[in-house]
């Protein structure tokens, strides 16, 4: 039960910071850094775009698709993982984006992204004691 009220709860930050990558690309740009675009071939809005969507699909696949449950939480911690840089990069260069306005509330965003991995990951592991009452039935 705790898991699933994480699992949701993860899923609906995800999709609604996903959703306001798409409506407000332009405050995430200080977040990309140059090495990405030069990496992707992509400029930062485009990068801006893409990462709002993998954090929407991740989100819908969170809640929609349960035999997958596990491999998509696997795939929301490598997503995780893969955005640290850009987060890493933000506080290096002392770039505000809206509730990261401080130096302090950007060196504390480096300390989140770890907590996110394990979140995704604890979430989406199976609940033992649900595991054991389904075999009981299947019995």
């Amino acid at each position: 039960m705790i898991r699933a009220l994480a699992r949701w709860i993860l899923a609906l930050a995800l999709g609604a910071i996903g959703i306001v990558h798409f409506v407000s690309t332009r405050g995430f740009r200080v977040v990309v850094p140059d090495w990405a675009t030069k990496a992707t071939r992509l400029d930062k809005d485009a990068i801006v775009i893409a990462s709002g969507a993998a954090e929407v699909a991740l989100a819908v696949g969170l809640v929609a698709l349960p035999k997958e449950r596990r491999r998509i939480g696997i795939a929301t911690a490598a997503f995780f993982i893969a955005v640290l840089p850009g987060n890493v990069h933000q506080w290096r260069t002392h770039r505000s984006t809206p509730g990261l306005d401080t130096e302090a509330r950007r060196f504390g965003r480096l300390f989140l992204q770890p907590l996110l991995v394990l979140w995704a990951l604890w979430a989406t592991v199976p609940d033992p004691a649900l595991a054991t009452r389904a075999r009981r039935r299947s019995r």
